[in-house]
């Protein structure tokens, strides 16, 4: 049986795959809308008091918004290297069109600030832990690389048989250590050998004090909602290369990512030191 944090795939009405809203998640600041498009049609939307980060997860389109006009270039998949992303601010309208499956990561937002792409090639790539802890993170939303008033996101590649998201962390209250972030997880899975259907794992759990038990199979196109508690790992099955998509943001006036360490694990990251990056990493990158 499913926890009610868990969003099944193709979950959201046409076009929508994924329609994640403050709202439906029972939060009050970060959402994620996944759209499938066939060219030429278009999709117009308002932010409100929204700003979106839009990248697109295969295909490629144009995101238009007044007098401006940016291009989302090719992707192949999610497993290929970072992808080009756009940024619009609060009350604008902008219309998405292209061919393929595209990511509108929002967050509530206070300032308007201006409308804005990042290249593919600009999007640091960043090799976190080591050994079977080894995964590939795209930093093209988060905080300190990218300016937004709330929002923060990132991708997170994870070779078959790793674990990520790991040791289990949380970020739940505002604090000297700690950032209160509502967080989604948007899963893909990488198909393997003969199109087979691959899958992973993703847990969260809380306090005492906060109490959350989340233990689900994902597969392409699940979604988890973090509300709260420690979270990871991320696991992805032996064979099968995963992939998901952060979006968070929080009420507090600093846009910032600071966590702490379920302290029963916390040492684990002490033993990195001693062991190689996957040599799998980078995977499948197109010249970052």
């Amino acid at each position: 049986m499913h926890s009610k944090y868990y969003i099944p795939a193709r979950s959201g009405t046409a076009p929508y795959l994924v329609d994640v809203t403050p709202e439906s998640a029972g939060w009050t600041e970060s959402s994620l809308k996944v759209v499938e498009l066939e060219s030429p049609h278009g999709l117009t939307l308002d932010t409100g008091e929204t700003e979106v980060m839009i990248l697109p997860l295969s295909g490629q389109g144009t995101v238009g918004s007044g007098h401006e006009t940016f291009e989302l270039s090719w992707r192949a998949s999610v497993f290929d290297g970072p992808a080009d992303m756009v940024y619009i601010g609060t009350g604008n309208t902008y219309t998405l069109s292209g061919e393929g499956r595209f990511a509108i990561c929002g967050s509530r937002a206070a300032r308007q600030l201006p409308n804005r792409r990042v290249a593919a090639a600009d999007v640091p790539v960043e090799l976190r832990g080591t050994g079977n802890c080894s995964r590939q993170v795209h930093n093209f939303g988060t905080a300190g690389v990218f300016e937004a008033d709330s929002l923060i996101a990132c991708e997170v590649i994870t070779p078959g048989g790793n674990w990520s998201s790991y040791p289990a962390h949380k970020h739940d209250e505002n604090s000297a250590v700690e950032s209160a972030l509502e967080e989604i997880y948007y899963f893909e899975i990488d198909s393997g050998q003969e199109n087979s259907r691959g899958f992973g794992y993703h847990r969260v759990y809380g306090t005492p004090e906060r109490p959350i038990e989340v233990l689900e199979e994902v597969r392409s196109g699940d979604v988890v909602l973090v509300p709260h508690g420690y979270h990871g790992p991320s696991v992805a099955a032996p064979g099968y290369h995963m992939y998901y998509l952060n979006v968070m943001a929080g009420p507090g006036e600093e846009r910032a990512w600071k966590i702490v360490d379920d302290p029963e694990h916390a040492w684990l990251r002490g033993t990195w030191e001693h062991q190689d990056v996957d040599p799998r990493l980078p995977l499948r990158s197109r010249g970052v």
